[in-house]
């Protein structure tokens, strides 16, 4: 019984010794991943951010006293909605005033151009029907005076009077002359009416700034403003966000810049919500190069966001840039080394060999091999395995 014992325990020390011995001989387990032919889309895999929407700080133009506040926190608003009444009385009565200058004005541009025009023109016809009599009187006496039928004195009185009579002719012609649409007369009435016609504006203009409105819709993010306070200029009565359009901003390596053009469509994920993408469209790209980074900035527009993305949230930007129908690819973290310097592992007859090797476009977690192995090698994946060493390779399926 001893002895059968002793037995069973050599078998089982000779069978461990033998599966050790076998292991060794295979090599460590390394993971594996093949290399494959097929359809290569290429892409820029990148991280970027939820760009805030603008913000709009609304205060009042005049200082006034506040009548009413119509909006509270979170409100959404439209363009022109009115968000804050100031007092008005003492504006509207200054308005009234104005609008009674204005009246008066242009009553005395109609009086000029209905009454004082025809009143000088008569006035006018009888100054030069004066003359015409005063010139024929002296013209008269004058024979007379010359016949010895008059005295000196007489014909100078008659002088006088034609001298007279041609002096109120000019004047009533000139009143005639300022009261035309040219004259002086009728340019002042309407330049007075020009004047009460601007006071007037200006008064409407400052009643309309007792109505403070929303200059672009939006959502009322911050009230500091109360009915009866006193507001001035240059005070923060309101915040606004606004309704823009959606976008995104991203830091990109400069070494993609080939690959980089306006209108490229990208896939995007926050890391919130990752299994939830949405699409975004390239629409510019900065003409410089942030040197201490190496990159560019870029930015996207969404057409559709999703009601779950907020100011400043991180997102993963997956940019399509192009791609090929067929091509040689394995996992990019196969590859070690970087530049024209680049090289894999590859295992065959289960004993690792490194191979220079060139890389084309990327697609997500995979590369384009364009030379150096072939299709159906199975590439190393695990780190630090030497070269020329035997090793149980496991396959694994990456994509």
């Amino acid at each position: 019984m001893r002895n059968s014992r002793r037995f069973l325990l050599v078998i089982v020390v000779l069978g461990a010794a033998g599966f050790a011995a076998y292991k060794k001989l295979q090599g460590p387990e390394v993971e594996v991943a093949r290399v494959q032919a097929g359809p290569l889309e290429h892409s820029i895999v990148v991280s970027g951010r939820v760009q805030a929407p603008n913000r709009i700080e609304i205060g009042a133009v005049i200082t006034g006293r506040v009548d009413k506040v119509l909006v509270e926190e979170g409100a959404l608003v439209k363009t022109g909605q009115p968000l804050i009444l100031l007092e008005s009385s003492e504006l509207k009565a200054a308005l009234e005033q104005t609008r009674a200058a204005e009246f008066s004005a242009q009553a005395r541009v109609a009086t000029v151009r209905e009454l004082g025009l025809p009143q000088s023109n008569d006035a006018v016809t009888q100054a030069e029907a004066q003359m015409k009599f005063a010139e024929e009187e002296y013209r008269r006496n004058n024979d007379l005076r010359t016949q010895g039928f008059i005295s000196e004195a007489r014909l100078q009185d008659l002088g006088r009077l034609r001298d007279v009579a041609r002096s109120q002719m000019e004047s009533a012609r000139t009143q005639a002359r300022a009261q035309e649409s040219r004259g002086v007369t009728s340019r002042e009435a309407v330049l007075r009416e020009q004047e009460a016609r601007a006071a007037r504006a200006l008064a409407a203009s400052r009643l309309a700034q007792t109505t403070i409105r929303a200059s672009l819709p939006g959502t009322v993010l911050v009230r500091t403003v109360e009915p009866g306070d006193i507001v001035s200029p240059g005070k923060r009565l309101l915040t606004i966000s606004s309704n823009s359009e959606t976008r995104l901003s991203a830091q990109i390596d400069e070494k993609n810049l080939p690959y980089l053009k306006a209108g490229q469509e990208a896939l995007v994920a926050s890391d919130a919500f990752p299994d939830l993408k949405f699409k975004a469209v390239l629409y510019y790209i900065s003409p410089g190069v942030d040197i201490t980074r190496g990159s560019v900035e870029a930015r996207f527009r969404v057409a559709q966001p999703p009601d779950y993305l907020r100011s400043d949230m991180t997102v993963s930007i997956d940019i399509g840039v192009g791609g090929k129908t067929r091509a040689l690819s394995a996992p990019t973290e196969a590859i070690r080394g970087s530049g024209n310097s680049k090289t894999m592992q590859v295992v065959r007859d289960g004993v690792t060999h490194r191979a220079n090797v060139e890389t084309g476009i990327r697609a997500g977690s995979r590369s384009e091999i364009v030379s150096g192995i072939a299709e159906g090698d199975n590439v190393v994946l695990t780190p630090g395995i030497a070269d020329g060493v035997r090793v149980h390779a496991l396959e694994t399926q990456r994509r």
